[in-house]
């Protein structure tokens, strides 16, 4: 044995035991005629100590070690003189009886410290390391939580786990597929699954009616903070239901995750809110609800002025920012210089501050006082509930982009003003999207989800119209799973009849040809009885972030790549040997 016990589970109830722990050595600190060391594993950290009555051995072996170090100790438990109340072994230590250095280490390149002083990068190059760090091997032990737990209410009801390939067809739409030359068939490629789909969607046909999977996944695509080319999809899915029993059966899922993993609970049902409404409130199809600050539409209040910009917009719109009418003028040009970045996108930024004049009157004071007079800043106000004290922001452009914008900006002054509160969480089912959406560019019609999703029952006879205007109107039977603004699961009840989906295939542009090339599978399958059916998707890695309250995804997978896709700690992706490419064809 290295150990009787972890780092982690010694207190006042073991003084006067001899023990025996392993772990690396966090730091040590001499002082005078004593040394101390912190000795770490996953589970916590004790402090272990050398002083006059310890063996000269001892503590000649220990003028030898340094930061990760890898020990096993023997010592006796004893009451600590000086506790440290942020340590659950704070109030006890290790008086040393032995030493054996199990293996040495290299000095780290950066401190394996809670906040560590290695950039993304260098941590990313040794990963073996930074997963020594505190936060890291808690997001991993609350990932372990969140599947354990996902697995046990799932089994309780009535789902099997089902796995399904990975070595499968490469079909269009979506995501660009990775493929994997098939050395048996040379010339011809496999694809890795961007999600199990069509499997879910065939083990329904076959009879299974509850089914999940804790299932990585694949994507070539380009990489942001809550994106990998690999990731971990909680797919599941359900025969014989309509979208209420989908929304009830994994809101329940979420509340268990949210009581056994956070201890915490949260009232059901959870709000719910169509996409048209979440667009027009908040300006995003995944709105942040733990803050109000709802978009506002002022478009014909802002006509009538040489003020182009907002006299001619198709949509002008604001938000009324509440107790921030002390923004100072350079904190409104840096905001103002913030949202004609790129990433945002506006053209200008209005504002106008709310006050109460010396008649006790609101009055207001503008960026637009030469175009637009106290009555017609009134008139804003109103739309949007101004009192003293409030921020009105305003832009303007195309109706959807504005939106968007006003959006951005709406979670910008709640992370400003402290409105996205940690540890706070408000989770919001969205419904009711287009089926549909129109590119310009190629002109043609793309899924908005993906191809198997189906009309809503009131809107199928739209989808077979052919005509652009109506098909553009269709609604999708789908429903995304938002927390804290973030998109942590999507779904929708599927298509499940034969002549729909061609009709689908269809009207997203693909020949019948590449219909029956691609998906006559499916197809043939739905003419054998299949039954009504739907499901959802969760993001695991991004439910982790949220839970774990992490910013990036990363953190919370063991091995992840950076945002170009590339592994730096394995060199990867790399060329293959000459002989591998002959062997595949390439």
């Amino acid at each position: 044995m290295y150990r009787t016990h972890t780092c982690g589970a010694l207190n006042m109830s073991h003084v006067g035991q001899p023990v025996q722990l392993a772990g690396w050595i966090q730091r040590i600190r001499e002082l005078g005629g004593m040394t101390f060391i912190d000795l770490r594993d996953r589970y916590g950290i004790t402090q272990l100590v050398i002083n006059e009555d310890t063996p000269a051995d001892v503590k000649t072996i220990a003028e030898t070690l340094g930061r990760e170090f890898v020990l096993s100790v023997h010592g006796t438990v004893v009451e600590r003189s000086n506790k440290n109340p942020k340590l659950p072994t704070g109030d006890i230590e290790i008086a040393l009886s032995a030493i054996q250095i199990l293996n040495a280490s290299e000095i780290p390149p950066f401190t394996l410290e809670e906040p560590s002083d290695g950039g993304e990068e260098l941590r990313a190059r040794y990963r073996y390391l930074d997963l020594r760090r505190g936060p890291l091997q808690r997001a991993m032990a609350l990932r372990h939580s969140m599947t354990q737990e996902t697995r046990n209410y799932l089994s309780q009801c009535g789902f099997l786990e089902i796995e399904t390939p990975f070595l499968i067809k490469s079909t269009p739409e979506g995501a660009r597929d990775f493929v994997v030359p098939s050395r048996m068939s040379p010339g011809q490629f496999y694809a890795l699954p961007q999600s199990p789909q069509t499997f879910k969607q065939l083990l329904m046909v076959g009879g299974f009616d509850k089914y999940f999977q804790i299932v990585r996944c694949f994507r070539d695509e380009d990489l942001r903070a809550d994106r990998q080319p690999e990731f971990t999809q909680i797919d599941c899915e359900m025969s014989f239901v309509d979208q209420e029993a989908v929304l009830l059966q994994f809101e329940g899922l979420a509340c268990h995750l949210f009581k056994t993993v956070l201890q915490k609970d949260i009232p059901t049902p959870f709000p719910r809110m169509t996409y048209k409404t979440a667009m027009e409130t908040y300006g995003s199809d995944k709105p942040d609800i733990r803050f109000d600050m709802p978009l506002h539409e002022i478009t014909h209040l802002a006509g009538g002025t040489e003020f182009a910009l907002l006299s001619t917009a198709e949509y002008v719109g604001g938000i009324c920012v509440k107790g921030a009418a002390t923004y100072t003028r350079k904190q409104l040009d840096q905001l103002t210089d913030w949202i004609k970045q790129p990433t945002v996108g506006a053209q200008l930024l209005v504002y106008a501050r709310c006050s109460t004049g010396e008649d006790g009157a609101l009055m207001y004071k503008s960026s637009v006082d030469k175009f637009f007079n106290q009555e017609a800043l009134h008139a804003w106000g109103r739309v949007m509930g101004a009192e003293d004290g409030d921020l009105l922001l305003v832009t303007s452009g195309p109706r959807e982009a504005t939106q968007h914008v006003l959006g951005t900006l709406r979670l910008e002054m709640g992370d400003r003003l402290g409105l996205r509160k940690e540890g706070v969480f408000a989770p919001l089912w969205v419904y009711d999207f287009p089926l549909l959406e129109w590119d310009e560019e190629t002109e043609r019609f793309y899924a908005k989800h993906h191809p198997f999703t189906a009309p809503k029952p009131e809107d199928v006879d739209a989808l077979f119209s052919n005509d652009r205007n109506r098909l553009a109107q269709v609604h999708a039977n789908a429903y995304d799973f938002v927390i804290n603004g973030t998109e942590v699961g999507g779904g929708s009840i599927r298509i499940h009849n034969a002549r729909v989906q061609e009709q689908m295939f269809h009207v997203l542009g693909l020949s019948k040809e590449e219909i029956d090339s691609k998906f006559s599978f499916i197809i043939e399958a739905f003419r054998y009885g299949a039954p009504p059916h739907g499901g959802i998707a969760f993001g695991l890695d991004r439910w982790c972030a949220l839970f774990s309250g992490h910013e990036s995804i990363r953190d919370c997978i063991a091995f992840p790549k950076n945002n170009s896709g590339r592994d730096i700690m394995l060199d990867a992706p790399s060329g293959i040997d000459p002989a591998q490419k002959k062997e595949l064809g390439l």
